[in-house]
């Protein structure tokens, strides 16, 4: 998994309303990227409205947020249109970024072992570096955390 001071992998995705969206459009601005497992499920629907409602605070540090997960665009459409997500989604359908930021990995669930998404963050700032990162996230209060972690590097 990236940790603080490696450079953030280069990238070119769809995105909901069919779009793309790339590194290159996030450079030179600080940029929140979180990886969910799935749209639509309680866990992920949270963490992505909190960052919905919190999103003012991101923006007035020049800060992106952008949701990753496997969903395909459809989904994000959808998930976006529902919960009035202000920010895009990446659809990373063959898990290329999840795998270069280091958020699919093993997990343990009810005693099973399965490959799937791990739950993480990445400040990232306008030089492509990480700033911080939250591996394995637990949803309650996590928005906050990084977004204490925004407020103190722009400080």
């Amino acid at each position: 998994m990236l940790k603080a001071g490696d450079k953030a992998p280069a990238f070119s995705l769809p995105i909901d309303g069919d779009g793309t969206l790339s590194s290159a459009d996030l450079a030179g601005k600080p940029y929140i990227v979180y990886f969910y497992p799935k749209d639509n499920t309680p866990g992920c629907t949270t963490e992505s409205c909190d960052f919905r409602d919190n999103y003012a605070r991101a923006i007035g540090h020049g800060a992106e947020v952008v949701g990753v997960s496997k969903d395909s665009v459809g989904s994000h459409d959808r998930f976006k249109a529902k919960h009035d997500l202000p920010f895009p989604l990446i659809s990373d359908s063959d898990g290329t970024l999840h795998e270069a930021y280091g958020a699919w990995g093993l997990k343990k669930n009810y005693g099973r072992e399965y490959m799937g998404t791990i739950r993480s963050t990445f400040l990232v700032g306008p030089d492509g570096v990480v700033i911080e990162a939250w591996p394995k996230v637990r949803v309650k209060g996590h928005v906050d955390q990084v977004l204490a972690a925004l407020d103190a590097w722009k400080g």
